[in-house]
């Protein structure tokens, strides 16, 4: 919610409350950062400036393509010889020299049309945005030492100026200064030359000399080719200074690091919300003050500049949503707490969860554990079973492989003499 207070202090010359103003309904309006971001980043576009490569960009030779049969891509080449052009690919976004892919064109959308009512809502959030301390510091702005958000100076700060002293001209020629002789030059009138000190010391006054101070100190270079493109330095928004007459606060202002002036009748969403973001510091005068209801209207009445423009109302009368739930209006008829209700217990399946099968069967454990103990017994045995098996089968081609060797041991050997016939007859085998 915005600001609500019935009035504002206005700042004098020497920085103390002179008087006080109502404040504008404006500053109380709904503030949408919705609306601000895509009005400001529709209204930033406006700004653009067409580009586009040129249309002959990457085509001016008289490539053609060898077409198939030499082994090389049908891309077309550059004709000719004896260079090393000659021969090169041409045309193609994958060539050096070639053309860029989808080339820019002028007559791209670059401006974006925004509704006039839309337009003016985010200009109406950006200035209740201003008049909240806490989105003003979200933003970055110093406005420790400042009395008072919004902060209103006094009329004078318009024409802030150093006059100087007129001197009069004696003519001693002629005792009738009517009468228009070339002697009697009327005497040359005060001059006021705008000084950008008067306006220093008035900020230091008021206590926004600081958010000043901070944005002279964040000037720095641009990061990237930006440098190059006459935005070399970058720097942080001050404090936005809005007049209602124009008597030398524009010259007096613009001088300053990070300042800004504008004009009440001409007030811009770029400046009153730069980059989109809610909360720009915002000094206004008394009398651009007292035209915000002429120029925006209330919630009411009707706008004296803009036709049939009211302000648009909140969506909520009061926003405080704990204060409203704990008023004795609502609290009368809400029923009371519920204490001492038990919840009901989440039936659990027995086939699938085993503590609620043992709250039915306490046996089914000792059941379970005599299941996977004879599965174990069951699998061991099978395990014994099937390598006596498998030696089983393996037998009776050992048995084989013993007779074979057997046979072969005694038809091979070679031993004759008295004791071959002895170990023969032992054998019991004859030659």
């Amino acid at each position: 919610m915005a600001a609500a207070r019935p009035l504002v202090s206005v700042i004098g010359a020497e920085g103390a409350a002179a008087e006080q103003v109502a404040l504008p309904a404006v500053f109380v309006a709904p503030i949408r950062s919705d609306i601000v971001q895509t009005v400001h980043t529709h209204m930033a576009k406006n700004a653009r400036q067409a580009y586009a490569v040129s249309a002959k960009a990457g085509h001016q030779t008289a490539a053609e393509s060898w077409g198939t049969g030499r082994a090389v891509s049908r891309i077309p080449r550059v004709p000719g010889g004896g260079t090393h052009r000659a021969g090169q690919g041409a045309f193609g976004n994958m060539c050096r020299g070639g053309h860029m892919y989808a080339p820019t064109k002028v007559w791209r959308r670059w401006h974006r049309k925004i509704n006039v009512n839309q337009k003016r809502y985010a200009v109406v959030s950006a200035i209740a945005a201003s008049a909240l301390p806490a989105l003003v510091m979200a933003r970055g702005h110093k406005i420790e030492a400042v009395p008072e958000v919004p902060l209103v100076v006094s009329d004078a700060a318009e024409s802030i100026t150093k006059t100087k002293q007129a001197v009069d001209i004696i003519c001693f020629t002629c005792t009738d200064c009517s009468l228009g002789c070339c002697c009697c030059a009327p005497p040359p009138t005060a001059e006021s030359i705008t000084k950008t000190k008067q306006a220093v010391e008035l900020l230091k006054k008021v206590g926004a000399l600081a958010d000043v101070e901070k944005a002279k100190a964040s000037k720095n270079l641009r990061r990237g080719k930006g440098k190059m493109r006459n935005r070399r330095y970058v720097q942080r928004k001050g404090p936005l200074v809005v007049y209602g007459n124009d008597a030398g606060i524009s010259k007096a202002f613009r001088n300053l690091p990070g300042v800004e002036v504008a004009s009440v009748d001409r007030l811009n969403l770029l400046q009153l919300a730069p980059g989109g973001h809610l909360g720009r510091f915002c000094i206004w005068t008394k009398s651009a003050v007292e035209k915000l209801d002429k120029i925006f209207g209330t919630t009411e009445t009707a706008s004296e500049q803009k036709k049939g423009y009211k302000l648009p109302r909140h969506i909520m009368a009061n926003g405080d949503l704990a204060r409203l739930i704990n008023s004795d209006e609502i609290q009368s008829v809400v029923k009371p707490q519920k204490t001492g209700t038990a919840r009901a217990a989440l039936k659990k399946n027995p086939l699938r969860n085993l503590g609620a099968l043992l709250k039915l069967n306490p046996y089914a454990k000792v059941a379970r554990r005599a299941e996977l103990l004879a599965a174990q017994k069951g699998a061991k045995a099978a395990k014994v079973e099937a390598a006596r098996k498998a030696k089983a089968a393996a037998r009776p081609a050992v048995k084989k492989v013993s007779k074979a060797f057997y046979s072969t041991m005694i038809t091979d050997s070679d031993y004759v003499g008295e004791d071959y016939e002895v170990f023969s007859s032992w054998l019991g085998t004859t030659q």
